[in-house]
C-alpha cells in the first residue's frame, strides 16, 4: 500500500519564486533561470511513491537537492508547487494544526548532527517528542525505555550527551524518533559523521531495527555503498531532479545516464548484487524416494558430486554425496531417506554476497537459495558468483 505519494514537487529559493516557475514551464534550465530570476532552484518536478514499511533511499552529491527534497516532506520548508500526500492527505494543505499533530504523531526526523539536549540526560532527551504529546512523565518515560531498550542502550539512561560516543549520541537520536512510535522516519544523512566502522555498525542496527519495526524510512545519503546496503528502492538526484529510481539492481546494472554510470563505476560488487542475481537453477533435484543408482547417474550426468533434495512442492529438505549414494548402493539400501544430510549452507534470495563469500569458502557443497516457503530457488556455486561478477563489470563498463 502506498504511504508517501510526491506529484510534481518543486521548490524555489528566492523572493520571486512566480517568476521562475512560468520559466520552467517554458523548459528553462535551472542555470538559466539563476541566470534571469535570480532565483535557485532546489527541487525540481520531482514525483515518487514509497509503499508502507520500505526503505526509500535518495541519493546524490552536494547540491542535488536530496536534502530540501526531505524537508519539504514534513513541511519544514515550504514547496513552492507540488503535492506531498501521506496516506492520502495533501500536507501543503494543512492547517498549521494538522501539521503540528502529523509531526509530533505520524513523522519523526533523525538529523546528521544527532541534536540532543545537552542539559538533559539521555532518557529525557528520548522522552522529549512525548514530553510535548503532554503524555505524564509516567507514561513518557515507559515508553522512552522502550525505545532506548532497542537501540541497546539501557545501562545509559541517565547519562548526558558529552558522555557518549558519537554512535551511541545517534542512537539515541534514533530512540528519540521511535519513542512516538511514527509510521515514517525521515532520516537526513543521519551516520555520515560517524567514523567508517561505527557507520557500518550503526547500518546494521538499522537493518535489524527495520526487520522488526516495518517503518517507512525516506534516507538520505551521498554514499551509494550505504544505499545498496539499506534502500528497497533508490532514487538517483541531479540539480534538484531524480534522474533515475529503481531497484539497487536496476541502478547497478541499467544505469540510465553517464552520470549514474559514473556514481557506480567503482562499486564493489560483492556488496551490491544479491544471491538471486547470481544463483544458478538446479540442474537437477532428488525426491526422497528416488534411489541412490538414480542419484549417481545423474551425478554423472551432470558432473557434478552432489544433489539437493526437495518434496514434490519444491521444499528444500537436504542434500545427498555421491560417496554416500555409492555406499547406498553397496549395501542394498534402494531409497534416499536414510542418507540425506541437513547440514547445508542455505541463505535468501535478497542477501548480499559479501555476506556469504566467506561461508562459500568454507562449504564443500553449492548454497541453497531459499524463499520464505523453504521453496528451492536456486544454487550459489563458485562458477556462478565468479561469472555473475564478472558479466555485472563488463555491463557496468560497457
Amino acid at each position: 500500500m502506498t504511504k508517501i505519494t510526491i506529484n510534481n514537487l518543486t521548490k524555489i529559493y528566492g523572493n520571486n519564486p512566480e517568476k521562475a516557475l512560468e520559466l520552467m514551464d517554458k523548459g528553462f534550465s535551472n542555470s538559466d533561470i539563476r541566470q534571469e530570476t535570480k532565483q535557485v532552484v532546489g527541487v525540481r518536478e520531482t514525483s515518487f511513491t514509497v509503499d508502507e514499511g520500505e526503505s526509500f533511499v535518495i541519493m546524490g552529491l552536494s547540491g542535488s537537492g536530496k536534502s530540501t527534497l526531505l524537508r519539504c516532506i514534513n513541511m519544514l520548508i515550504a514547496p513552492s508547487r507540488g503535492e506531498i500526500l501521506i496516506d492520502g492527505e495533501d500536507v501543503t494543505r494543512v492547517s498549521g494544526d494538522r501539521l503540528m499533530q502529523l509531526r509530533r504523531k505520524k513523522m519523526s526526523m533523525i538529523f546528521q548532527k544527532f541534536a540532543l539536549l545537552p542539559n538533559r540526560r539521555i532518557l529525557d532527551n528520548v522522552a522529549y517528542g512525548l514530553e510535548i504529546q503532554n503524555l505524564t512523565r509516567n507514561q513518557r518515560y515507559e515508553k522512552a525505555r522502550e525505545a532506548i531498550a532497542m537501540v541497546g542502550l539501557q545501562e545509559w539512561e541517565d547519562a548526558y550527551p558529552h558522555s557518549l560516543s558519537g554512535g551511541m549520541q545517534q542512537r539515541v537520536g534514533i530512540a528519540r524518533a521511535l519513542a512516538t512510535d511514527p509510521d515514517i522516519l525521515l532520516m537526513d544523512e543521519p551516520f555520515s559523521a560517524l567514523d567508517p566502522l561505527i557507520r557500518q555498525d550503526m547500518q546494521d542496527d538499522l537493518l535489524a531495527l527495520q526487520q522488526k519495526l516495518r517503518k517507512t524510512i525516506i534516507f538520505i545519503t551521498h554514499d551509494l555503498d550505504e544505499a545498496l546496503k539499506i534502500g528497497d528502492n533508490i532514487a538517483l538526484m541531479k540539480d534538484g531532479e531524480i534522474v533515475q529510481s529503481g531497484s539497487p539492481e536496476d541502478i547497478l546494472l541499467s544505469p540510465s545516464s553517464d552520470y549514474v554510470a559514473r556514481f557506480v563505476e567503482n562499486i564493489n560488487w560483492t556488496r551490491a548484487l544479491t544471491a538471486s542475481a547470481v544463483m544458478v537453477k538446479p540442474r537437477v533435484v532428488m525426491y526422497p524416494k528416488d534411489g541412490p543408482m538414480m542419484a549417481l547417474r545423474n551425478m554423472e550426468r551432470h558432473g557434478i558430486s552432489s544433489l539437493f533434495v526437495t518434496d514434490r512442492s519444491g521444499g528444500l529438505i537436504g542434500y545427498i554425496t555421491a560417496e554416500d549414494a555409492y555406499n547406498a548402493v553397496e549395501n542394498g539400501i534402494k531409497q534416499l531417506d536414510g542418507i540425506i544430510q541437513k547440514d547445508m549452507p542455505v541463505s535468501s534470495p535478497d542477501t548480499v554476497l559479501s555476506d556469504l563469500l566467506e561461508i562459500m569458502a568454507n562449504t564443500k557443497v553449492p548454497m541453497a537459495i531459499v524463499n520464505e516457503s523453504n521453496e528451492l530457488k536456486g544454487v550459489l556455486v563458485r562458477g556462478s558468483v565468479i561469472a555473475g561478477l564478472a558479466g555485472s563489470r563488463r555491463e557496468a563498463g560497457e
